[in-house]
């Protein structure tokens, strides 16, 4: 399938698109301003001041660009009948983290591979509609949230294993955390049968940011960073036993998971990298010593490394080895782990994201992200009659109805693997406000692989936003009946495999996104019992009503989101961030409303093959950007074969 690169076929059309966009925007922007000088702003001391200083003159510059605004209109309209459903984007990577090498990685031999998918709702709405969120300043946002998405992805993946002789729980892995100790051989090692905790660690450095900002943010985007070693997970032991003494290095023999280190420097710290007081790991390298970590966890301070160094270190509060009592823990009867993370899980290979409406928000999102992630689809949706105009098959089926789309889905896909297929559909029972946004599913094929036959490995993933106004649960019921059509139709149409010649094998099957209900609200009840959760497994659900005792809510009281004890990740992450119940009419049984989901096929995959949750995550890295939780799932492929 050939992928839209441009919005509109010809260069012709994308000319007269720009004209008219030109003459109509200055006309959006003053009425965009205008509105949003009458919703209040906490951070705003003097608005009284200035809606009566502005007023005034945004509805003289708004008169004066009417006439302009409708010639625009008159052009613009019918453009949108031959508008492409999607902008694909691609920023060629030939590294050894580009998705060329990483179709390579994996021939489907083995026990298997895991791969991380993310899904948030962003709230990047033109600036008036974001503040009814009581979220503000939507361009600055967005570039903040693509920064905060690729410094938490980035980073390498490590586990901590925490050996303690009176405690027998076991807490989440930290596969958020941001450094990666290893031994002093460079090595980092594995160490079966060990109690797992994560944790808050302060890392200071002369990199000058404010701590808040590094625990946002992660990593400073401008440090220099080992692409090559992302792909592996460094894992380090601290020992319990022997009176808190830290064990001796691991017998080289006993075999490691991946080495960071890099030739040329000391053992277990990369080249151009140094030490400073109280500088327990360098934020810009992939590495860092054990000994600095439990340096770092005990307080202490100390120096060493060469004095030539130049990566630029900042202070950072990290997710590494977490309170017991701070972090959610594995329930006895789970199979896999889960927290509350202050980041994003690290190594993460796809994101879908919803309500990115403003185009110039997703333009600024985009090159963010595209720092991290190759391949990423923007500008997802329809605008103006397209029932009017005729339907494609990508695009929405209004069935003879024309009805006026103004935003479009708000949709936004980011890979680090090849995207094979695309497809679009509108949902074509929206109500109210609800119907002016062309929401709909966006359906991907993307490729993971490749066996040593030349088969291809693929994988399908929906990103979706449902109906959002309440009382509405038929709308919301039909539109995943819609969603589970289109879904089989476009596995049919973009499966090139037979039963007796496969040439593809599917190695999983992810529906995710804002599904605007809940497990738990009595109100909620049509949607909870819906076939879509018989053919699709939710790991935070027990049954229709009933949440895991670890599962919390994603939606946030948007009336708190800038008090000072959720502004930050940390702050929110020790919050309990799920308990959002204000508005409702009936109180909620489980920890608030969790209406951001991420689902996953047991059913339909590759013979023999299955899919198995191995880490799950809430995260609140985006804390004050957005009035959702952002969500995240490992998933681990199993292929039934034992590792040689």
């Amino acid at each position: 399938m050939v992928l839209y690169t441009t919005p509109f076929p010809s260069s012709c059309l994308s000319a007269l698109h720009t004209v008219s966009w030109a003459l109509i925007f200055p006309c959006y922007w003053l009425l965009d301003r205008l509105l949003a000088l009458f919703i209040p702003d906490p951070c705003q001391k003097y608005q009284l001041l200035c809606i009566v200083l502005f007023t005034p003159i945004y509805l003289g510059f708004l008169v004066t660009s009417l006439p302009f605004a409708f010639l625009g209109f008159l052009l613009w309209f019918p453009l949108q009948s031959a508008r492409r459903p999607y902008v694909y984007s691609r920023l060629e990577d030939k590294g050894p983290a580009g998705g060329a090498a990483l179709l390579s990685e994996w021939k489907g031999t083995g026990p298997g591979k895991s791969f991380c998918f993310a899904t948030a709702n962003v709230c990047l709405l033109p600036d008036s509609l974001a503040r009814l969120n009581n979220v503000f300043n939507t361009q600055a946002r967005a570039k903040e949230i693509g920064q905060r998405i690729r410094n938490g992805a980035s980073r390498p993946q490590i586990k901590i294993y925490i050996d303690s002789p009176t405690n027998t729980s076991i807490s989440a892995a930290s596969f958020s955390s941001l450094v990666s100790p290893q031994g002093s051989d460079g090595m980092a090692r594995a160490i079966p049968g060990s109690i797992k905790r994560t944790a808050s660690v302060e890392y200071k450095g002369n990199g000058g940011r404010h701590p808040s900002d590094e625990a946002a943010n992660g990593p400073a985007s401008s440090d220099p960073a080992d692409c090559s070693s992302l792909e592996h997970a460094c894992i380090v032991r601290i020992s319990g036993d022997e009176g808190g003494r830290l064990p001796e290095a691991d017998d080289p023999a006993t075999g490691g998971q991946a080495r960071n280190g890099a030739g040329g420097g000391p053992r277990g710290q990369t080249p151009n990298h140094s030490q400073r007081d109280g500088d327990s790991g360098s934020l810009g390298s992939p590495s860092a010593s054990r000994e600095s970590l439990v340096k770092a966890k005990a307080g202490l301070d100390g120096s060493s490394g060469d004095p030539g160094a130049t990566y630029s270190k900042a202070p950072h509060k990290a997710s590494v080895v977490k309170k017991a009592a701070a972090r959610k823990r594995r329930h006895p009867d789970e199979a896999f782990d889960h927290e509350i993370s202050a980041f994003f899980p690290a190594n993460l290979d796809f994101l879908c994201l919803q309500e990115v409406f403003d185009k110039r928000a997703a333009t600024k999102l985009k090159d963010q992200l595209h720092g991290y992630f190759e391949y990423i689809l923007y500008d997802v949706g329809v605008y103006g009659c397209q029932g009017c105009y005729g339907c494609q098959s990508c695009c929405c089926c209004c069935q003879g109805r024309c009805s006026f789309k103004c935003l479009n889905s708000g949709l936004f896909f980011a890979s680090r693997y090849p995207i094979m297929d695309v497809a679009y559909h509108c949902y074509t029972n929206g109500k109210g406000t609800d119907s002016l946004a062309s929401k709909g599913a966006l359906f991907l094929k993307v490729q993971v692989g490749s066996t040593l036959q030349d088969q291809r490995i693929v994988g399908y993933i929906t990103c979706t936003h449902l109906h959002a106004l309440e009382d509405d649960s038929a709308v919301r019921c039909g539109q995943l009946d819609m969603l589970q059509d289109w879904l089989a139709d476009f596995r049919k149409s973009t499966s090139s495999s037979s039963t007796a010649n496969p040439e593809e094998l599917v190695a999983f099957d992810i529906i995710c996104g804002d599904l605007n209900f809940d497990n738990c609200s009595s109100d909620d009840k049509l949607e909870q019992q819906h076939s879509l959760f018989t053919r699709y497994k939710d790991p935070c659900r027990l049954g229709p009503g009933e949440e895991k005792p670890w599962a919390i809510g994603t939606l946030l009281d948007k009336d708190g989101l800038n008090d000072e004890d959720v502004s930050t990740p940390d702050n929110l992450q020790n919050k309990s961030p799920g308990a959002c119940q204000k508005g409702r009419k009936d109180v909620l049984k489980g920890n608030g409303r969790r209406i951001d989901y991420m689902l996953y096929a047991e059913e339909g995959l590759c013979l023999d093959w299955k899919a198995e949750v191995e880490e799950f995550s809430f995260i609140t890295q985006l804390s004050g950007l957005t009035d959702h939780l952002p969500v995240a799932m490992r998933l681990m492929v199993s292929t039934g074969e034992e590792e040689a």
